[in-house]
């Protein structure tokens, strides 16, 4: 395996591949079994290089554990805005997820609904292109982006356009409170009906999704309300006044317990030791019930209804079952499926030409990461 200790060895180690190279952080997500080639890990290259709680910024190398990024900012009292999901249970995987891997997949979570992606906290990019050059874009404020905006273009492009070397963020503080309202058992029309309605109040709802039922406890359709502890008393009671149907079961105020059922939506634990496969499906909410049909599969539904999480049948092609427009991912498969059915939801024909062009654009040779996104 390539093990590069700093950016410098990185771009040396680029520009001399005579082959593919499979490029990974922590190897905690699908994307380190997929790719083809010789093994690039920036694990190595890592730390914290400037971190300014004052101005909200943070800047890392990208094979900085995630676990460290979130240490520093918990000392002052801040963290990372979108919520970014831990991978390692869901896949079954070990190691430790990092800053760069993080980024280069665009890996958002529950608070996405109101604070964005990834990549809309992310303020600048440095990064080895396929012929080895170091690029960098962005910088350390929001409005220092000219010409293309090559940081949108790198996150999520999971290593086929560039191996990231260091990535700048913008931070937020943690809130001084939080309180989660919880429906139990409802069936998903309601569901949806709740979470569009809370949506659409001025009540700031950080997190809107529904968890399985599960070893005898039923659904729990959850709301999040976060910030001043006066101003988050005042937005429950109000929220739950302003809501038609039914009153929420419960108000959860306990951190601990809000903690544990926020990191089941993120990190999708109801379906870690259940066997099968396991989809991210992406839809308008309001096509929610259409989108999950008739095959009695168990779901997941997080981002207001946009984001669905489904366990299916070992060899399910769930594409084939979605009659909605919408996009869906395979995250949990063996090889065979994986080979099979493809990761990702295939582009229209004009849309696959122009990704192609970018591809050939930043890796001329088609070294990076081949066979990870067409």
């Amino acid at each position: 395996m390539l093990a590069p200790s700093n950016e410098a060895d990185l771009a040396e180690m680029v520009a001399a591949a005579a082959g593919p190279l499979a490029v990974r952080g922590g190897g905690t997500r699908p994307i380190a079994g997929m790719a083809r080639g010789e093994p690039l890990s920036v694990a190595g290259i890592a730390g914290i290089t400037l971190y300014e709680p004052g101005a909200l910024t943070l800047v890392a190398r990208a094979g900085t554990p995630l676990r460290d990024v979130d240490a520093a900012l918990a000392e002052e009292g801040q963290r990372l805005a979108f919520e970014p999901m831990d991978h390692r249970a869901l896949i079954g995987t070990d190691g430790d997820p990092t800053i760069g891997g993080v980024v280069a997949a665009n890996v958002s979570g529950p608070r996405r609904i109101q604070a964005g992606a990834c990549r809309d906290s992310l303020l600048g990019v440095r990064f080895v292109d396929g012929r080895g050059s170091v690029l960098k874009n962005g910088g350390r404020v929001m409005k220092n982006v000219t010409g293309y905006d090559l940081v949108k273009l790198l996150c999520g492009s999971f290593g086929t356009l560039g191996v990231l070397s260091e990535v700048s963020l913008k931070v937020l503080p943690r809130p001084e409170a939080s309180a989660t309202l919880a429906w139990d058992g409802l069936d998903l029309e309601a569901t949806l009906a709740i979470m569009t309605a809370a949506l659409g109040t001025p009540f700031e709802v950080t997190g809107a999704a529904c968890l399985p039922a599960q070893d005898g406890r039923a659904s729990a359709t959850l709301l999040r309300i976060e910030g001043f502890s006066d101003s988050v008393r005042y937005r429950v009671g109000a929220l739950a006044k302003a809501l038609a149907g039914p009153e929420p079961d419960r108000v959860v105020h306990d951190p601990g317990e809000q903690a544990a059922l926020w990191r089941e939506v993120r990190d999708v634990t109801p379906f870690a030791d259940a066997p099968g496969d396991v989809w991210r499906v992406s839809v308008k909410p309001t096509d929610l019930p259409r989108a999950l049909g008739t095959g009695g599969f168990r779901h997941l539904v997080d981002w207001g209804g946009g984001l669905i999480w489904t366990l299916v049948p070992e060899g399910t092609d769930l594409r084939a079952q979605i009659a909605v427009p919408g996009h869906a991912t395979l995250v949990r498969a063996s090889a065979e499926t994986r080979a099979r059915l493809g990761t990702f939801h295939p582009e229209p024909a004009p849309l696959a030409a122009i990704s192609a062009g970018v591809r050939a654009k930043f890796d001329p040779r088609g070294i990076l990461n081949p066979g990870v996104m067409g």
